[in-house]
């Protein structure tokens, strides 16, 4: 195997030119460039967007809090993942401590478990629960599922007008903060255009930040359209970032009071070939390098992150028998990992996960193994790695000695990245950070953005919100609001929203057709108005492999369960009677409301060492529905996989569901190359009564959310005599 390594050389960010005067900072504190910029902007009047780009580890929490902190304003911060607001609520606490602040902020954090499980202790309805808990608070950490749904009337009775619960949220907190947003897809950002359009339209002017260190063009770009008046703080256009070759340099840049964002990492690449278990055979094969690091550099703590969480858990039972005798703490952290396991995993010496910890995530390490399906992905995981010189384990500091990463990545990249003439970096030798961001950009597969579906399917949430300004309750009180808002939301996604209430009214007459019921649903625009769109798959499990009791309660999409897990079938009485005892027995509330809609129940045994073959069936002919290219509710779905045991009572329950779907006449893996769908994009094999004995799935099918995006791209795939062309 060849050998590729660099050198990133360290990051040091500019200081701020003064510190306001209203903030007071302890003795040898001072601000970067970004913090100020940000303060100043958040006070500005004529100003109502901020992008903050700072890189990965520049203080961007604290540039968001420090109007907050010293008590200028009340902000509702919102994060993509309850670990990462779990996170930054450490963070701000750590913030209060050190600035010595003479009054601390009041701070809740809200997530969808407990916002059930504090209503349900207080008995309160969910919006009394919201109201109580904002009005109690200067910073409300949640995630943007809950700001969404409260501005769509989710929380509220019909009883109640729609604007009861947003409108004194919005006029209560004056900044709104967005963290990690470019992990978030086409939908998510069009549900946030809208919430920012009808806040803008019914309340008084407000903040809006947004933070990550990868701008999202599209949602600028619409901001701007509607009328925003946005500004971009960019710390690397702006030149305000140093990139020291000697350490003397990092001396100088010190003693001039600039800040080390980053230490110098020695970057490896592992070249792969890009198939499915390819990253964890490597790992088991070369298990004793992780050994080595611990032994060649005593005190170090490191991570592994991964795309796939059955590979994750099967490799933490084997790391925890290598290392065990060594004395050395190995965890997981996972979307199936309870959150007890969770917050430990952040203190173990080798912490294995997937994105849950990728995402923002602040954990104190020094050498890191990753691997990555895109650019994006590639770019932020390495990013968790240098951000930190030391770590404290029972009241000692411990200095890290050298921070190290290995890529395991595909061999088309490291071919890209350092062969041929033209090849951009050179082995062994050093590369700045943006220079090397920049490539991996150019040479790494590049995720599809779904351009088209702000046009197609954003503007059915404006509508929706459009018709709750409507609303007898509150139609005199918005009535020029209604209007405003109606020509920005036209404006913004290039559309009139009278043709998206047709569009709406006919889904419902087919709905109405297929299932009989005269007034009841709209599951294609129950799902186009939704945040991430529904879970028509999900099944709920008990994991008899989680440790902590109250952990074992968990969710888990049918797709994943096929293909990975080795489970025994429950039935929802037994599964709910076992999630009953066990709350009694140990005192602790388990909520309840995720397993409302589930498929099926089980109990979770294990992981499979191989992924199981399955694919979907249905029962007529799928070519008509595939020729149609649109969003449709199919009825009738099963899934085959001739081995599985229990795999009748769960077709018995999925066979009379009506299904938001996209069928594509094409191959799974054809259609995922060819509209370079994102690394887990729900999309899967499914075959027709004609095509059940061929070998692989001629069609392929995506669910809800998925659906959407999928009929934004589909023209790709229509055919003319054969031929594969573009519209």
């Amino acid at each position: 195997m060849s050998h590729y390594d660099i050198l990133l050389k360290p990051i040091y960010s500019s200081p701020a030119s003064e510190v306001p005067q209203d903030i007071e900072l302890p003795a040898g504190w001072g601000l970067s460039w970004h913090q100020l910029e940000t303060f100043k902007a958040i006070q500005d009047p004529n100003i109502d967007v901020i992008f903050n780009t700072a890189m990965t580890g520049d203080g961007k929490t604290l540039a968001a809090f420090l109007c907050v902190l010293y008590g200028h304003l009340a902000a509702v911060a919102l994060y993509p993942t309850n670990e990462l607001a779990r996170d930054q609520e450490g963070q701000i606490g750590g913030y209060t401590r050190t600035l010595q602040l003479s009054q601390e902020p009041r701070l809740s954090r809200l997530s969808g478990e407990v916002l059930e499980i504090y209503a349900e202790t207080e008995g309160l309805r969910k919006s009394a629960a919201i109201e109580t808990r904002a009005s109690q608070s200067e910073i409300l950490l949640t995630n943007p599922d809950i700001f969404h749904y409260l501005h769509r009337g989710a929380y509220l009775t019909k009883n109640y007008s729609p604007d009861s619960l947003w409108n004194r949220l919005d006029k209560q907190f004056d900044l709104f903060i967005f963290d990690e947003f470019h992990v978030f897809s086409a939908p998510q950002i069009a549900s946030v255009i809208n919430t920012l359009l009808l806040i803008r339209c019914t309340n008084r002017r407000k903040k809006f930040l947004f933070l990550s260190a990868t701008p999202n063009e599209d949602l600028l770009k619409r901001l701007k359209l509607a009328g925003f008046r946005c500004k971009e703080i960019n710390p690397i256009s702006e030149n305000k970032y140093r990139f020291p070759d000697r350490e003397e340099e990092c001396h100088e840049l010190e003693a001039q009071g600039w800040r080390q964002v980053s230490r110098g990492i020695q970057l490896e690449f592992i070249s792969l070939e890009p198939t499915g278990k390819a990253s964890e055979t490597w790992l088991q094969e070369n298990s004793q390098l992780i050994l080595s690091q611990f032994q060649k550099y005593p005190g170090s703590k490191g991570a592994i992150v991964l795309n796939s969480i059955a590979a994750v858990k099967r490799l933490t039972p084997f790391f925890r028998e290598l290392l065990a005798p060594y004395g050395l703490v190995v965890a997981e952290n996972t979307g199936l990992t309870g959150k007890e396991q969770k917050e430990r995993s952040l203190l173990a010496d080798l912490v294995l996960g997937t994105s849950t910890i990728d995402v923002g995530v602040d954990f104190k390490i020094n050498f890191l193994i990753f691997e990555s399906a895109d650019a994006g992905s590639f770019i932020q995981r390495l990013g968790r790695l240098g951000r930190h010189e030391s770590y404290e384990k029972e009241g000692e500091k411990i200095h890290f000695k050298k921070f190290t990463a290995y890529a395991l990545a595909p061999n088309y990249l490291v071919e890209r990245l350092f062969q041929g003439e033209s090849a951009p970096l050179v082995s062994g030798g050093t590369c700045d950070r943006v220079f090397f961001q920049e490539t991996i950009r150019e040479k790494y597969r590049q995720i599809n953005n779904f351009q088209g579906y702000y046009k197609r399917w954003g503007a059915v949430q404006s509508m929706k919100l459009c018709q709750q300004l409507r609303h007898p309750t509150i139609m005199e009180q918005y009535a020029d609001a209604s209007q405003v808002f109606k020509k920005a939301c036209e404006d913004v996604f290039d559309t009139l929203l009278k043709n998206k209430y047709g569009q709406v009214k006919g889904w419902e007459k087919e709905w109405q057709q297929l299932s009989g019921k005269k007034d009841k649903g709209n599951p294609i625009a129950e799902d186009a108005i939704s945040f991430r769109g529904s879970s028509p798959l999900q099944c709920g499990l008990y994991d008899v492999t989680e440790s902590n009791e109250s952990d074992r309660f968990k969710t888990y999409d049918l797709p994943g369960v096929l293909s990975h897990l080795d489970i025994e079938p429950m039935t929802e009485v037994a599964f709910m009677r076992l999630l009953e005892d066990t709350t009694q027995r140990t005192g602790k509330p388990i909520a309840k409301g995720r397993f409302k809609h589930c498929l099926g129940f089980m109990k979770l045994r294990g992981y499979r060492e191989e992924k199981e073959n399955w694919n979907f069936t249905y029962p007529g002919n799928l070519q008509a529905i595939a020729d149609a290219w649109k969003v449709q509710v199919l009825v009738g779905i099963q899934v085959w996989q001739p081995a599985n045991p229990w795999i009748r009572e769960i077709n018995q329950q999925l066979k009379k569901q009506g299904l938001v779907c996209y069928v594509i006449p094409r191959p799974v893996a054809e259609v995922r190359s060819r509209l370079r769908l994102p690394m887990h994009f729900q999309i899967y094999p499914i075959k027709d009564q004609s095509s059940l004995h061929d070998g692989t799935a001629p069609y392929a099918i995506a669910f809800s959310q998925s659906a959407l995006l999928l009929d934004t791209l589909a023209y790709w795939f229509k055919s003319k005599g054969g031929e594969v062309w573009v519209v």
